[in-house]
């Protein structure tokens, strides 16, 4: 079993061409189903997997708490895995069949007030070359909204601060041109001129943001300097690097975005999938009445 999963990776990744993140997405899915079959279900050969099988999982992740979200995308990997099984010839019949997705927990997407993320940026600010680097990285991830895994990946090339824009590699990697903001700008220029070639080390690379050792600022890294800068601003809320994403979304269609301009510059496939933030402004806007309105 575990030999047709390594052909499945293989086809992600050489055939389909998806990103690393996506595939150890899929990678990590399918060894909790594979581990769940052998040590649970009893199973030895994916041919003998029935429907029932597959519900018996989405019933367990459901027993640990796994949020609808998750299982849609586990049932997602397994659907996909099950399909290129059949074609490559592996199984005859296909038992992800009919299986309904479960429905999405109706969350809203957490976000900061402006009052938090002037606290979280001006908790970012030094004249050490990691402060500066620290400031330049979150005046651009509140002034465009990328994901963590873009702000990693951004070259050099990338950044056009006279023209005042940043050039950004999403998801399928489709590309798409977001707006730097002034402030954003000045930090990163600052960034560019007297903290990156310290930190660099004349290491002979084209990554904008690096570490202290000089080389491409991780995920993990980053998270790290979040966490330690949200204390340091105290903010009580949990701070993820999507919260910035959600509040950039939010407080542009608080002030009259554009809900099309806003998906542009989120790289949504689906404007149902930026729609969600008119919710949020609707939420915050009872909240204001509530709070404020002499008779509410």
């Amino acid at each position: 079993m575990r030999e047709e999963l390594k052909a499945f990776i293989h086809y992600l990744i050489v055939e389909k061409g998806l990103a690393q993140n996506s595939t150890k997405a899929y990678e990590r899915d399918l060894q909790a189903y594979l581990i769940y079959l052998e040590k649970v279900e009893g199973i030895e050969d994916f041919d003998k997997v029935k429907k029932s099988n597959i519900l018996h999982f989405l019933h367990h992740l459901n027993d640990l708490g796994r949020a609808s979200a998750s299982m849609s995308r586990m049932l997602s990997s397994i659907r996909s895995f099950h399909q290129f099984l059949i074609r490559e010839a592996f199984i005859s019949h296909d038992p992800s069949l009919h299986i309904e997705m479960p429905r999405p927990d109706k969350t809203l997407p957490k976000i900061l007030s402006t009052t938090e993320v002037e606290a979280l940026l001006e908790a970012a600010s030094g004249s050490s070359p990691l402060g500066l680097r620290n400031k330049a990285m979150f005046e651009l991830l509140y002034a465009t909204g990328v994901r963590v895994s873009e702000l990693c990946g951004l070259k050099l090339a990338d950044v056009h601060l006279q023209m005042g824009f940043i050039r950004c590699l999403g998801k399928g990697n489709k590309e798409r041109i977001i707006p730097l903001g002034q402030l954003a700008g000045e930090a990163l220029e600052t960034y560019l001129q007297e903290s990156r070639p310290i930190l660099s080390r004349k290491q002979k690379h084209d990554v904008l943001f690096v570490n202290h050792h000089g080389r491409s600022l991780s995920r993990q890294g980053f998270w790290k300097v979040l966490q330690q800068l949200s204390q340091d601003a105290r903010i009580e809320k949990k701070v993820t690097p999507h919260t910035l994403r959600h509040s950039f979304a939010t407080h542009l269609l608080e002030n009259g975005a554009d809900l099309r301009a806003v998906q542009e510059m989120l790289g949504h496939a689906d404007i149902s999938t930026t729609q969600i933030y008119t919710h949020v402004t609707k939420v915050r806007m009872k909240e204001v009445y509530s709070q404020y309105h002499p008779r509410a």
